[in-house]
């Protein structure tokens, strides 16, 4: 308690370097909470792709029932497809006519025999829709393979891409709070050089004068964690109508508030340790 209230004391005695740690920390899990959501997004995004009918491939018309079926075994064997559905040509056929309900003209013109049976393909995870489709094209009696290839590509790239810059921005800031941390607490040491000298005298120990700083170090690593992660919090929710109009029926949003507590403790646990130990730096190099 006395280490707290002396904690206390000393961010109370300069509030101008108590305010510039809590902000330089504050921006540093602004960008951890930032770059979570934005992971968090596009795994949901990534997830709902993979929910879908992903690889549609049409057979010819020669083509056997049995054929297919073979097709459809061989696939689930690779254990790379989470869901297979077939589409027989009357299938297809009732299919086409609620699409053109409204044009009797289409609707005369088009039998169940024209129509090509399909296979409707879900793969267990995005990457593996190239060697699925590779296999379809092999066969002698599909006639045509689709997928969006170049979406599928583009998002699993963006998704990679936002992983790398987000890990890259976060150790950035964080060896750069770090370094600044240091540099504020050894400027309150530098100040009570006095103060720790008469401790020292009266017969205080290394670490009864250390533990205050130690404290000072994770109080303002924690308080710019919470004010980081509710910037962000508040970002997000004014963000959110947008978000939802733009993502569709993508089920993304709204964010689970128990996946923002659990965002909090763990960025809680973080900041401890970036408060103790940039902290623990400064007191090992301005208290000798």
């Amino acid at each position: 308690m006395q280490f707290l209230k002396t904690t206390w004391n000393h961010t109370r005695r300069s509030p101008y370097q108590a305010f510039a740690a809590v902000f330089i920390m504050m921006q540093t899990f602004f960008v951890v909470s930032l770059f979570t959501f934005v992971i968090f997004g596009s795994a949901k995004i990534i997830n709902y792709f993979e929910s879908l009918p992903q690889v549609t491939v049409f057979f010819k018309n020669e083509a056997k029932q049995e054929q297919i079926d073979g097709l459809k075994s061989q696939l689930e064997g690779t254990g790379k497809v989470a869901k297979i559905r077939f589409v027989s040509k009357q299938e297809a056929l009732n299919i086409y006519r609620s699409q053109n309900k409204n044009d009797p003209l289409l609707l005369d013109l088009v039998t169940a025999d024209i129509l090509p049976s399909s296979l409707e393909i879900s793969t267990v995870h995005i990457e593996d829709l190239n060697s699925v489709s590779d296999t379809l094209k092999n066969s002698d009696f599909v006639q045509e393979v689709i997928f969006p290839k170049d979406i599928i590509s583009n998002l699993t790239s963006w998704t990679n891409a936002a992983r790398k810059i987000g890990a890259a921005l976060i150790v950035v800031l964080g060896l750069d709070s770090i370094f600044l941390m240091v540099i504020i607490i050894g400027i309150k040491i530098s100040q009570r050089k006095e103060e720790i000298e008469i401790m020292r005298l009266l017969g205080a120990t290394s670490w009864y004068v250390r533990w205050p700083f130690i404290f000072e170090g994770i109080f303002y690593s924690a308080g710019g964690a919470i004010v980081g992660w509710g910037v962000s919090c508040l970002i997000l929710w004014y963000a959110n109508p947008l978000l939802s109009s733009f993502l569709g029926n993508i089920p993304v949003l709204p964010v689970s508030p128990l996946f923002l507590l659990e965002l909090l403790g763990a960025e809680l646990l973080l900041a401890v340790i970036l408060g103790m130990l940039s902290s623990y730096m400064a007191v090992l190099r301005y208290l000798k």
